[in-house]
C-alpha cells in the first residue's frame, strides 16, 4: 500500500441552478476568468487544470439543466460538423455525441474503420488533415492512444479523445458530473476503485485530486496501472492535499469510502485471455459485503456494459447505483466538452461553488 498525504475537504452550500445538487462546488469566481478551452484538443486529463475541469462541469451541468429541465433550444452548434471515428464499437459514446451534438444543433458524421481504415487505407496524416476541412471537430476511438496523439498533431481541428488503450477522459467527466449532482460536492469524497489497472482508472488518477477527491486503488498483483500514471497521481495529490492510496486489497480499498467503481475485467482484444483474468480478478466482484465497510452513504459506478462477475444484481439494481444517471451524463457532459472547445458560450446561472 502507498499512502500520499491525506486532507478532508470541506462541503459547501447549495448552488439553486444546478437542480439535484444538495452542497455546491466551493471557490471563487476570480479563479474561472482566464479559462479559455476553445480550440483545444482533449485527448487526456493530465494536460487540463482544476479551474479548467470544474468549467467544464459547470458548463454541463448548466446545458443539462436548461435543456432537459427548462426545455429550452439552445443551437450551439448549428452549422458545425464532428466527424466520429470509432475503432472500437461503443452504445454510450456514439448515442451520447450524436444525439448530443444534433440536439444543439449540430450535424455528426459516423465512421466506422470500415468506412475509412484509419492508417491503413489512409495515413492519420492525410486522415487529420482532410478530415480538418471538412468538419469542425473530431472525436476518436481508437486502440493505440498514440493514434490521437497524431491525429491532433496533424490537425487543425480539435480532436477528442472518444478512448484509447491509456486513457477515457470523456468517461470521468460523466461520473464526477454524476457524483455531483448526487452529494452536490465532490472536494472531500472518497472514491474507491476495485478492479483492472486499465484506461478508466488512469483518468480518475489524472482528476481525483484536481477535485480533491481522496482515491483508493485495489487492483490484483501484475494489473496495477501504469508506473508513469502513478507517478504523475502521486505529484498531483501531493498537490492537491488528497489522499492516494495503491493495494491489492478490494476490502481494504472499500474501507470508509463513499463510492465503489469498477469496470470491465476482460476489455475489447482481451478476449483471449478471459479465463486467466477471471481467475486473476476472483474475489474483486462488488456486493452488499464489500459495501458493508463503506460510508453509510455509498454509492456505486460502473461505466457499463457490465458483467454479474464484476458486480451483483443486489449492488447493480440498489437505490445505492448510480449507474444509469451515470450512463446519460455522458451525454451533457460531451456537450458540455465540445461547446466548450468550440463556441465562446459563457454560463448563464452564477458559478457553482466548487
Amino acid at each position: 500500500m502507498s499512502l500520499i498525504s491525506v486532507s478532508r475537504g470541506l462541503s459547501t452550500r447549495l448552488n439553486p441552478l444546478l437542480h439535484s445538487c444538495k452542497r455546491g462546488f466551493g471557490t471563487g469566481a476570480a479563479s474561472f476568468t482566464s479559462v479559455d478551452l476553445k480550440g483545444r484538443s482533449f485527448l487526456t486529463l493530465k494536460d487540463f487544470n482544476s479551474d479548467e475541469i470544474k468549467r467544464l462541469l459547470w458548463v454541463s451541468g448548466e446545458l443539462k439543466h436548461r435543456i432537459k429541465h427548462e426545455k429550452q433550444y439552445l443551437p450551439l452548434l448549428q452549422g458545425k460538423s464532428i466527424g466520429m471515428i470509432f475503432e472500437k464499437r461503443s452504445t454510450r459514446t456514439r448515442m451520447s455525441t450524436e444525439t448530443g451534438f444534433a440536439l444543439l444543433g449540430g450535424h455528426p458524421c459516423f465512421l466506422t474503420s470500415q468506412d475509412i481504415h484509419l492508417g491503413v487505407n489512409e495515413s492519420c496524416t492525410d486522415t487529420a488533415r482532410v478530415l480538418s476541412g471538412l468538419c469542425d471537430i473530431v472525436l476518436a476511438r481508437v486502440y493505440s492512444h498514440s493514434t490521437l496523439e497524431e491525429l491532433d498533431k496533424e490537425a487543425s481541428i480539435p480532436i477528442i479523445n472518444g478512448l484509447s488503450d491509456l486513457y477515457h477522459p470523456i468517461q470521468i467527466l460523466a461520473d464526477f458530473l454524476t457524483l455531483q449532482e448526487h452529494y452536490g460536492s465532490l472536494s472531500g469524497l472518497t472514491v474507491s476503485w476495485i478492479g483492472d489497472g486499465n484506461n478508466i482508472l488512469h483518468s480518475f488518477m489524472m482528476t481525483a485530486a484536481k477535485l480533491g477527491v481522496h482515491l483508493k486503488v485495489a487492483t490484483p498483483k501484475g494489473y496495477e496501472p501504469e508506473k508513469s500514471v502513478i507517478e504523475e497521481a502521486q505529484k498531483l495529490s501531493k498537490q492537491h492535499g488528497t489522499q492516494l492510496v495503491l493495494t491489492s486489497d478490494p476490502m481494504e480499498a472499500a474501507h470508509g469510502t463513499n463510492v465503489l467503481v469498477t469496470d470491465t475485467w476482460v476489455s475489447m482484444g482481451q478476449e483471449e485471455e478471459k479465463k486467466k483474468r477471471h481467475k486473476d480478478f476472483h474475489g474483486y466482484q462488488i456486493t452488499m459485503q464489500t459495501g458493508s465497510v463503506a460510508k453509510p452513504d455509498w454509492t456505486f459506478l460502473h461505466c457499463l456494459p457490465r458483467k454479474s462477475e464484476e458486480v451483483d444484481d443486489q449492488v447493480f439494481y440498489s437505490s445505492r447505483s448510480l449507474v444509469f444517471t451515470e450512463a446519460e451524463n455522458r451525454k451533457w457532459t460531451i456537450m458540455g466538452l465540445i461547446v466548450s472547445l468550440l463556441t465562446d458560450y459563457t454560463p448563464q446561472s452564477s458559478m457553482p461553488k466548487f
